[in-house]
This record gives C-alpha cells, structure tokens and sequence, in this order.
C-alpha cells in the first residue's frame, strides 16, 4: 500500500512539473509583414492588404526596399518615427546639391494631403525661376527664407546648381516655399525648372547647402479604433478589404472585429484574462489531485 501512495504521489508531483514548465502556446502568425527590410511596419501602416489602417491602403510597396507611393512615383522610405509620427522619405529623381536631374512634380492624393502631409520644417526649393513665375510675383509672398540662407547661397554653394548661375551669368530667381504652394500649383505653372526639398530646416542655421539633409518629411496621426485592445489580444490591427471597418486579425484564417479569441484582455475588461491554456491547465491538476490515494 505504501509502494502504491508513493507511486501516486510521484505521478502528481511529475505531471506537476511537466504542466508547470510547458510554455504557453504561441498565437498563430498574423498575414501582416511586421518589416521591410530594416524598417518596422506597425500600425497605422501595412504592407498588405487590410493591415494597418484604411487611410493609408496602398501607399506603401516593399520590393527590395520600401516605397511611398504617390501619382508622381514611388519615394524611397528612409525612415519612420513612431514616436514623433513622422516619415522620411527620398525621391531618387529627384534634383540635390551634388546631382541636377530633370524636373517633375511632386504630386499626392488627397488623402494623402490630409492624412500624410510634409512637415512644416521641410521646405521646397524651387530652383531658376523665370521672372514672370507667380511666386515672383503675385504670389510672391509665398517665398520665404530659412535659418538665413538665400538663393544666392544655394546656386553658389551646389555644384549641382552652379550651372544655372553659368547659363545666365547671373543668379537666376529661386523660391523657398512650403509643400501647399506645389500641391496647388505644378512647376509648369510656377515657371521654375526644377526643384529639390530640404528637411530639417529649423536645425540649419550656419550649415551650407552641402551638408543640408535632403529629401521630404512627412507627419501623421493615429487613427483611434481601439487597436490597443487588439494588440493586447495578441492580434493586429487591420481591416476588413470590402467596408474598410476595423478588424483584429489573428491569423490567416481567423480574425475578429475586437480581439482575438483566448487572447489576454484590456484591464478594464469583466472578463477573465487568463487564457484556455491556464484553464486546461487548473483542470489537469485539479483531476490528478481528485485520485483516491490507496
């Protein structure tokens, strides 16, 4: 008898153990991509459909790199801040102090206007500007300058640039300007050749134009749709491809409009938080300690 309450014992004590030490299980892999290369993809963006928030569907693109895309192309991602909720994009066509490339414009949605916008520190240089250019002229109060620097400085500074001061023998007009004067009007119309855009600019007092930080800062906000409750859960959120209504999806198969099954809840929520895992769990043990001990 004693041999068999022994034996007991130890199967509890061993079944004990081995529940004790089993790791919880693992939710199921959600369909969203969480990187692109170096970048973290997090919410409110996604890099495939229904992930992330519908205001931004279809402005990212990860091939070997991760793109913004916009009407006027693709814009390279250099880096996004989730804290302060910016993106830092660059256009490889784009014209800077050391290259001269051929002009285009820089053309977003509106959506992307309003969801996405440039900073208010980027600042779009439009490079040899006719005299007769509206922003020399009636609109000539949309040109400003920034942290002391001049065109004058830029065409003298910029081997890239040098070459309209040589065309000329002068220092052809130029403008600093904010994003909404080129979302309302196209460099054809603003009669300037070309353009390049410097971020940043409130830090640039005293720097030359060589060692400005070239490209487009962009700023944006969370939409709320309670996507930490999701997060909590396990899940991600995204949203349905057909209403665009939020959902929290779970894995490839199963997703759900709040939370994701079996997933631990919000503090605030009157249900358990504890998993279908910790139940089986107390079941097993609360078994093994209900055997009749001979």
């Amino acid at each position: 008898m004693h041999s068999t309450m022994a034996s007991l014992i130890t199967l509890k004590l061993s079944m004990f153990i081995i529940l004790a030490l089993q790791p919880p299980p693992t939710l199921s892999l959600t369909p969203c991509r969480t990187s692109c290369g170096s970048i973290a993809i997090n919410y409110p963006f996604g890099i495939d459909d229904g992930c992330g928030a519908p205001q931004f569907r279809h402005m990212l693109n990860c091939s070997t790199d991760l793109f913004f895309l916009t009407p006027s192309g693709g814009y390279k991602v250099q880096h996004i801040d989730y804290d302060k909720k910016t993106m830092t994009i660059y256009d490889p066509a784009m014209s800077t102090c050391s290259i001269l490339q051929p002009h285009h414009d820089f053309i977003m949605t509106d959506i992307q206007s309003v969801t996405i916008p440039p900073t208010p520190d980027t600042v779009f240089a439009l490079l040899n500007c006719s005299i007769d250019s509206p922003v020399l002229n009636h609109y000539k109060n949309l040109c400003f300058s920034f942290s002391g620097h001049s065109c004058d400085e830029l065409y003298g500074a910029c081997n890239a640039f040098r070459v309209f001061h040589l065309l000329t023998n002068s220092s052809p007009p130029c403008c600093f300007t904010g994003y909404d004067t080129v979302k309302f009007m196209s460099m054809n119309i603003l009669d300037c050749t070309h353009y390049t855009t410097v971020i940043n600019t409130d830090s640039l007092m005293g720097i030359v134009p060589s060692d400005w930080v070239y490209g487009i800062k962009l700023s944006y906000s969370v939409p709320e749709t309670g996507c930490e409750r999701c997060s909590q859960s396990g899940g991600t959120c995204g949203y349905d491809t057909e209403t665009e209504g939020m959902m929290c999806l779970c894995s490839s198969s199963s997703n759900y409009t709040r939370e994701c099954a079996g997933g631990s809840l919000t503090a605030g929520d009157h249900r358990s938080s504890r998993s279908p895992w910790t139940f089986f769990n107390v079941a097993i043990l609360l078994v093994l300690s209900s055997l009749p001990v001979i």
